[in-house]
């Protein structure tokens, strides 16, 4: 679970919604928070952009609307406890492991299930299966989606001369409807440019308030063209 939300249930007419609101902080592997004006602003925008995108090519989202700077609304929905950490990278465990070079491009994806917060969260399908996480059709249609997002975000991303190394999704459950919820921020999404200059971020080394706001305005900027 992201530690740094802020989620809240509301009616109106009889029909239930949940707001979700981001804060002015970015958290640093689970533990230091930095705290930077106007995150959660941008936060929200990453949000309502790439989950309005996604409802173009038929994904299902929980997204209704934006409700205020900070803050989106979703349809009612229980929020699931695990992520889908996708790959399209050799990361550090992955390389060490199979002896390869550190951020080679993959062929296809990696699919990772994730649960709880620090550095020591990867877990298996059994997990979620055995501990009654999830059933085994609703993860078949979670990993469905995950698949249809890797693909039209790497193309995004691909025309604007960047690689999409890394993203997690997120997911709710209601009525037994799965719906992808987030996270489409500068916490997740990890891209990478073809031809990197020296003034270059690598999102997997952020550490300061410069670096973080300097990496999350050049993913502002890029949804912008």
């Amino acid at each position: 679970m992201q530690e740094d939300l802020l989620i809240r249930e509301s009616s109106l007419d009889n029909n239930y919604s949940q707001i979700v609101e981001y804060p002015d902080t970015y958290s640093l592997n689970g533990e230091k928070l930095l705290k930077i004006k106007n995150l959660g602003e941008r936060f929200a925008y990453f949000n309502l952009h790439f989950l309005d995108f996604l409802k173009e090519y038929h994904i299902p989202s929980a997204f209704v609307k934006i409700h205020n700077k900070n803050g989106i609304k979703f349809t009612k929905h229980s929020r699931l406890q695990f992520y889908i950490r996708i790959l399209n990278i050799t990361d550090k465990r992955t390389s060490k492991l199979f002896s390869l070079k550190e951020s080679e491009p993959l062929n296809l994806p990696i699919f990772e299930v994730h649960f709880g917060l620090g550095k020591d969260t990867l877990i298996s399908d059994s997990h979620l299966i055995a501990f009654d996480l999830c059933s085994n059709e609703d993860l078949k249609i979670i990993y469905r989606i995950c698949s249809k997002v890797n693909a039209v975000l790497k193309s995004y991303f691909e025309r604007r001369n960047y690689l999409l190394a890394e993203v997690n999704c997120y997911f709710g459950k209601y009525e037994n409807k799965i719906f992808l919820v987030d996270d489409f921020t500068p916490r997740s999404l990890k891209i990478l440019p073809f031809d990197r200059s020296d003034n270059f971020i690598d999102p997997y080394r952020l550490s300061t308030v410069p670096e973080v706001r300097h990496y999350t305005e050049n993913l502002y900027n890029l949804t912008r063209i």
